[in-house]
């Protein structure tokens, strides 16, 4: 048994970190192979300000200073923030929720002692995260031959693995706070999500690049450390606002009645207590119906699917009326890319009103948001039934493991439509709001199309939980495949020997036929509705025929 709060948080959540650094390791490997095969001059030959917004300085050459800034300065940037998030908001609130809080405060250790254990386990996890950052960084130019004299890769990993740790510190915060976890993850990725827009686009437009510098995402690479080395000034900012969020998460978690396991309530147990509904819910969510199993799962996750919607849909109504904004150079500048860049960028012409939206909104955060929420409905569908010991009460009622699984996935679909209506609704008062002449029956294609493209995703998950009983693996196989599937489908295009395996990769089913201008490719949908059949499909014997953990 383990001796301490801070080695078990070490144990816990190691996997996640290790996960992070190898795969963004791996894509960092496979970006430079790309990039050593074609001519990357034309990227200097673009704004400074439009680089900086994709991740790459203008400033840092060579195939190094690319391969680095659109894999740390971005992805690997957003991964490690990703993970110090999900730690943050289940250090004190995932304990509450899983009703283990009390069990550890009833032990020898006050409060205090528990929160600076899971807060130094959360900055102890975050610098290993950036060392194996740093150790790809170093390793794969050396395995591939590229130069990277000049790059000051330890500064950048410095200030990448801090700004995660500030984003960590901020769901820690608000856990501490509140015990809620959906609230912690959400408010902390949509802010952080928010920055990074600020940080990245508001210096497009003439006047407001000022304002940007008060996001904490500015604090990261706006001194360009990979050219100019540690900004010291910077640093000091991350650093003095992670002790800032980490003191306000002590006083929240020593000041709060904490909340104990059974305290959260569903959309389901309040209709449950209302005499005009109670006779009809439980009919729907009996616990020994089949139906009932499809309604829980939605209950379980309506959390989840009300922070994505709500991100997904304010958004677009930041992001979509953006393109107002920019000054008509831009568009000018967008127009005349070279076509390795518009592969790039998901094949789309941004200097167009569906362009804009498509490269901007709907191959960056919809996928990601998408995935998050099928990827975690995937994986806790049976997976998660096992690890908490609720499998062989489902399974003592007349249910067989087949049906319970198809109704673990017909929850999925549901979330599917549900997500679709919803980025739609967003979609269209936006491109409302901009005054853009765009096809209703295109903002439509590309919503179920963007829906699709997660559930995909979700069956996967769905196929390695039913295969392991295991949450964790399910979740990083998911995401991991998703990174490599965007992957895929951006980068192969560019490099001629790369490209005819760019249409493996579902995301090239998801924009690659401009759904916003030319309405539902039904053959594109045809495929991922077709991939997530035989995953769920393969899944059936996969599950059927597995001992299932206790």
């Amino acid at each position: 048994m383990l001796g301490s709060v801070y080695a078990k948080s070490l144990r816990d959540r190691w996997t996640s970190v290790a996960g992070a650094g190898v795969g963004i390791g791996l894509l960092l490997w496979m970006a430079m192979a790309v990039y050593a095969e074609i001519d990357t001059s034309f990227y200097y030959e673009l704004p400074a300000a439009f680089l900086e917004a994709v991740g790459i300085s203008a400033e840092v050459g060579g195939i190094g200073g690319i391969a680095y800034g659109a894999m740390y300065n971005l992805m690997g940037a957003m991964t490690l923030a990703g993970v110090a998030i999900s730690f943050g908001a289940s250090a004190i609130a995932g304990e509450e929720r899983a009703g283990t809080l009390g069990l550890l405060l009833a032990n020898p250790r006050s409060r205090t002692d528990v929160t600076v254990s899971k807060l130094a386990s959360m900055a102890t996890l975050l610098a290993g995260g950036g060392l194996i950052y740093l150790g790809a960084a170093l390793l794969v130019p050396a395995v591939l031959g590229v130069d990277i004299t000049g790059i000051h890769v330890a500064a950048l990993m410095l200030h990448l693995t801090v700004n995660a740790l500030v984003w960590g510190m901020v769901a820690f915060a608000i856990g501490g706070w509140t015990g809620n976890r959906g609230a912690a993850v959400g408010v902390a990725a949509g802010t952080m999500v928010v920055s990074w827009l600020a940080t990245s686009f508001l210096p497009l437009i003439e006047g407001l690049a000022d304002v940007a510098k008060v996001f904490p995402w500015s604090w990261f690479n706006g001194s360009q450390p990979e050219l100019n080395g540690v900004g010291w000034g910077h640093l000091g900012l991350q650093v003095g606002l992670s002790v800032v969020l980490g003191a306000v998460a002590l006083i929240g978690v020593r000041r709060r009645d904490l909340r104990g396991a059974s305290t959260g309530t569903t959309i389901l147990d309040r209709l449950r207590t209302n005499p005009r509904t109670q006779a009809i819910v439980e009919r729907l969510a009996g616990s020994a119906r089949v139906s009932g199993i499809t309604a829980r799962t939605i209950s379980d996750h309506q959390a989840l699917l009300s922070v994505v919607l709500a991100i997904i849909f304010y958004m677009a109504l930041l992001v979509v009326p953006m393109y107002n904004l920019l000054p008509d150079s831009i568009g000018e500048v967008f127009s005349n890319l070279p076509d390795a860049m518009i592969a790039a960028i998901g094949g789309v012409d941004l200097s167009t009103p569906s362009g804009w939206i498509q490269g901007e909104l709907l191959a960056s955060v919809f996928p990601i948001a998408a995935i998050t929420l099928f990827a975690s409905m995937g994986s806790r569908a049976l997976a998660g039934e096992e690890e908490n010991r609720t499998m062989g009460m489902l399974l003592a009622s007349p249910i067989s493991r087949r049906r319970v699984l198809v109704h673990k996935a017909l929850a999925m679909v549901v979330f599917a439509v549900v997500l679709a209506v919803g980025t739609f609704a967003g979609l269209a008062i936006g491109v409302l709001i901009a005054g853009f002449d765009l096809p209703i029956a295109g903002v439509a294609a590309a919503s179920v199309l963007g829906s699709l493209l997660g559930l995909v995703f979700g069956g996967v998950a769905l196929l390695i939980g039913a295969a392991t009983g295991r949450v964790k693996l399910a979740v990083y196989g998911a995401a991991g495949l998703g990174v490599v599937g965007y992957f895929v489908d951006s980068f192969f295009p560019l490099a001629e020997s790369f490209e005819p395996f760019a249409v493996l990769s579902p995301f090239h089913y998801f924009l690659s036929s401009d759904p916003l201008v030319n309405g539902m490719a039904w053959g594109h949908a045809g495929v991922l509705v077709g991939i997530f059949v035989v995953l769920v499909a393969a899944a059936v014997p996969l599950f059927d025929r597995r001992d299932l953990r206790g």
